[in-house]
């Protein structure tokens, strides 16, 4: 097999797995180790990769380096958007309690809360997302709470412990969070340590929790783990997992939905 040939392997295993170690595809291929980390070098060279203990996971959509909302907003949109609209069929029923997590993906479906919230839903929604609350109170939230705290300015998240605090006395219905990451071996990860603890609070606060995550965060892991799978009850998501994660969410009875 040339190399062209065993690297387009590699990206295929890579895009079907979410993720790819060095002695699988050294066994599976017949050759080295070590010309298999030439290709995960060079595949990581052209940034279809990047390489990890061991193997290799699909390149990051923008980086490791962590962006803004508005940068965030601007990617996947059709994706986070079908997300948003889908996440509105498992809200909770009339009275119910709802808690919103910040991020791209959450504020999508802040607006697309605005037609349920028009029909007098009747939802006691809560979030420590400025963004999110904004939407929330122009769609015409009649009862909304936003936790405060120490403002981030690159995402817009009150996070501190006045926030934990107030998650700590609180138990929703529904909580929809977002992730940076969504891997089999860490769960969901992000890249701030107070914006992780403030996720793993809403985790503890909810009878059920919604992940709100596209595709291009399967397989991906970040600084700082804050929930495992088996916190997950649903992943709405864009595209089927497949492979490891796959198998992971099933054997967690993880319910995944799509658009």
């Amino acid at each position: 097999m040339y190399g062209s040939e065993r690297r387009r392997h590699i990206t295929e295993v890579l895009a079907a797995s979410g993720r790819v170690t060095v002695a699988d595809l050294a066994s599976g291929l017949d050759v080295s180790a070590e010309t298999i980390r030439r290709d995960l070098s060079l595949l990581e060279t052209e940034g279809v990769l990047e390489r990890t203990h061991g193997g290799a996971v699909p390149a990051v959509p923008g980086g490791r380096v962590e962006r803004t909302l508005a940068a965030r907003r601007a990617e996947n949109v059709t994706a986070k958007s079908a997300i948003a609209r889908a996440a509105l069929a498992l809200l909770p029923a009339p009275g119910g309690s709802v808690l919103l997590d910040a991020g791209s993906t959450t504020a999508c479906l802040a607006e697309a809360l605005a037609e349920p919230l028009g029909e007098g839903h009747g939802l006691s929604l809560i979030t420590n997302s400025v963004p999110v609350a904004d939407a929330l109170h122009r769609a015409g939230a009649t009862r909304l709470h936003l936790l405060g705290g120490a403002v981030r300015g690159l995402t817009g998240a009150c996070v501190g412990a006045p926030v934990l605090r107030a998650l700590d006395t609180i138990r929703v219905d529904v909580a929809f969070l977002g992730t940076n990451g969504l891997n089999v071996d860490r769960g969901l990860t992000t890249q701030d340590p107070d914006e992780a603890a403030v996720k793993t609070a809403m985790c503890g606060a909810a009878r059920r929790v919604v992940v709100l995550a596209d595709s291009s965060k399967f397989g991906h892991e970040f600084l700082v783990s804050f929930a495992d799978l088996d916190r997950v009850d649903v992943l709405v998501t864009d595209h089927p997992p497949t492979g490891a994660l796959a198998a992971a969410l099933g054997d967690r009875g993880i319910e995944v939905v799509l658009p």
